[in-house]
């Protein structure tokens, strides 16, 4: 009995000793599968996991440069292409790499080369040894930086842009009469609302923008033009238009021989009532005279003055002396009955326009009157 019970340990030491020796060497052979595995993926570290794309683009098994430089190859041809912005009949086109168009090419390539991270080891391995498919596409973001749109934006509405115009009386182009200049609307495209449009479309993958013009109302139009005084040299006459319309004409008398009432657009600037006189050409023209007249029957401006911005102190004002008046009589100043220029006075306000015209004649002596008007 006692020999059975010794060969039966025996038996039982040496099975467990196989299958002691038989774990050892699975586990030697599993150890060293892990450690090779482990040095297969850590010699592979950096390169994409098989099965990785970027926006479509395979960068499977590529390091992060290679991957970068075709990514990058994509991205360029992709800027290449054009944005097309249409306002009415006209048409202009530039490139996305203009706009400032940009893609996250860095951003993505690290994600990608973050793929399957979750994943252990010899997972990892294993994939890369039988390239399996992890099946991972990554998006690539674009977007838009810097001030490409805002300047391609302002030299479209440059080009478009139509300025109002603002209804006017003037000289012509000889000097010699009134221009009459009626409002216009102009048009332009709202800056603001426009890069909207273009980034929106940018962002959109559209290749196609149509914006629209907006109108401009004039400063001045037709209806707000106000009243404006021409004075005619031609032949001694003062007309008050209020917008395009002669409301009153009355007679003047503008500068003699020697003198000039200056021709252009001018502006009163001041007025007066009961104004004092002073002598501007003590020296010359007006030796003899008083230094100051003030006001009275005797005052040179009579009883009101409208100060112009025309050069040598000219002015629209009364007289001492009503026989004058229709004649080139003046040292350059716009002489009115002084009852007709106390009926303007109170009708005009400072930064009233004021238009000179026409020429005295040549042949026109002092005290004359105008041809069209002689007896």
């Amino acid at each position: 009995m006692a020999r059975g019970r010794h060969t039966h340990r025996r038996r039982v030491g040496a099975i467990t000793a196989i299958v002691v020796a038989v774990a050892g060497v699975v586990l030697l052979a599993f150890g060293g599968v892990a450690y090779a595995a482990y040095r297969y993926e850590m010699g592979h570290a950096d390169r994409i996991l098989p099965g990785v794309t970027i926006a479509g683009v395979d960068v499977g098994g590529m390091t992060r440069a290679e991957a970068t430089q075709k990514v990058g190859a994509l991205v360029r041809n992709d800027l290449r292409g054009q944005l097309t912005v249409t306002v009415g009949e006209d048409h202009w086109t530039t490139t996305l790499a203009a706009l400032g168009r940009q893609a996250a090419v860095k951003r993505a390539v690290e994600s990608a080369m973050r793929a399957g991270s979750g994943m252990g080891t010899f997972d990892r391995a294993w994939h890369r040894i039988r390239h399996e498919d992890l099946g991972v596409d990554l998006p690539l973001d674009y977007r838009t930086t810097g001030d490409g749109v805002d300047r391609w934006v302002r030299r479209i509405a440059r080009d478009v842009y139509v300025a109002p115009r603002d209804a006017s009386i003037g000289l012509d182009g000889g000097l010699t009469d009134v221009r009459f200049t009626h409002a216009r609307s102009g048009s332009e495209v709202a800056q603001g609302s426009a890069a909207a449009a273009v980034r929106t479309a940018l962002a959109a993958g559209d290749d196609t923008v149509v914006l629209h013009t907006q109108g401009v109302r004039p400063k001045v139009t037709d209806g707000t033009l106000g009243r404006t005084i021409v004075v005619h040299v031609d032949r001694n006459e003062l007309d008050l238009y209020d917008g395009f319309h002669v409301i009153h004409t009355w007679n003047v008398a503008t500068a003699k021989p020697g003198f000039t009432t200056p021709v252009g657009d001018w502006t009163i600037y001041n007025k007066q009532v009961d104004p004092t006189w002073h002598n501007p050409a003590p020296d010359g023209w007006g030796a003899g005279e008083p230094l100051v007249v003030g006001p009275g029957p005797g005052n040179p401006m009579g009883p009101r003055a409208l100060y112009i911005t025309a050069p040598g102190l000219i002015r629209i004002h009364g007289t001492s002396d009503p026989a004058s008046i229709g004649r080139y009589a003046s040292h350059g100043c716009i002489r009115m009955q002084n009852a007709d220029v106390t009926t303007l006075y109170p009708m005009v306000a400072v930064g009233t326009h004021v238009v000179v015209v026409g020429y005295r004649p040549a042949s026109a002596g002092y005290w004359d009157t105008p041809p069209t008007k002689d007896s």
